[in-house]
């Protein structure tokens, strides 16, 4: 089934992130192949070195990143809009270190997420049996105060996948502490990154739930559309039953990644 026009891909990686294939020409190659109108590269913030360093970018690598996109957007003018943004992480104690690396660039478009409960790495594989050791609905209100004070920090346009801690089918118990930050994430008035990554990983659900999406619809919260691709083949990912879902919620606004917001 084609795919409606003026769709954008607003969550894509490099392999500058070290758990990432394919050049960012690539993606864009992809992209243009499906039909779509954009891209926005968001690939991991550089973060202090004793923060999960070994998936994501260097601070010395930053300049590189920027260029490599800069490059595409000059190679693909005409034919493809292509922007420029990261996904930036929240972690409490460093949001001056984040504040500093979103000054040195004008960025498109930055994605908040939350990917780390403490020391714990809870979407990584590798650590997945810890949530055997933890109290679901605990894990989940640590979650979302953690997403509430992404959406507090003001540093970040939209916040990503949601509903992340889902991933290997560990749901939410309760869902009370999801609408508190639906609350939040509202009256800070960000996006929600409808991340389609969802479908790839053992939850075969999109970020965030259907559910989740119905209220944020309520609170007249937009979602801006992304793959979350870690390779070429990712792009666009089944971005057709995205839209459906997104539009079989009335009162959806769906964004484009940038400052600026359109129906």
């Amino acid at each position: 089934m084609p795919l409606p026009p003026h769709l954008f891909d607003s969550h894509l990686h490099t392999p500058l992130c070290n758990h990432a294939e394919g050049s960012p020409r690539e993606y864009a190659q992809a992209a243009l192949d499906l039909g779509l109108s954009g891209v926005c590269f968001t690939d991991h913030i550089p973060m202090p070195a004793w923060f999960d360093a070994e998936w994501r970018m260097k601070r010395g690598q930053l300049d590189e990143y920027v260029q490599t996109v800069k490059d595409v957007q000059r190679e693909f003018g005409g034919r493809l809009v292509v922007r420029l943004g990261l996904e930036a992480d929240f972690h409490p104690g460093t949001e001056r270190y984040v504040a500093q690396i979103l000054e040195e660039h004008p960025w498109d478009y930055v994605i908040g997420s939350v990917h780390y409960i403490g020391a714990w790495g809870f979407d990584n594989p590798a650590f997945k049996d810890e949530y055997r050791q933890r109290d679901l609905a605990g894990l989940y209100r640590h979650y979302y105060a953690l997403v509430e004070g992404a959406a507090r920090s003001t540093l970040f346009d939209a916040i990503g996948h949601l509903d992340l801690p889902k991933k290997f089918g560990d749901t939410d118990p309760d869902g009370m502490a999801a609408l508190h930050a639906l609350d939040v994430i509202a009256m800070q008035g960000l996006s929600l990154d409808f991340n389609t990554a969802g479908w790839r990983k053992p939850v075969k659900e999109a970020y965030p739930a259907p559910d989740l999406v119905r209220a944020a619809a309520t609170r007249g919260i937009p979602f801006v559309l992304g793959s979350d691709a870690h390779a070429p083949a990712e792009v666009g990912y089944r971005f057709g039953d995205a839209v459906k879902e997104i539009h079989d919620v009335e009162g959806v606004i769906v964004s484009y990644a940038g400052r600026e917001r359109v129906g």
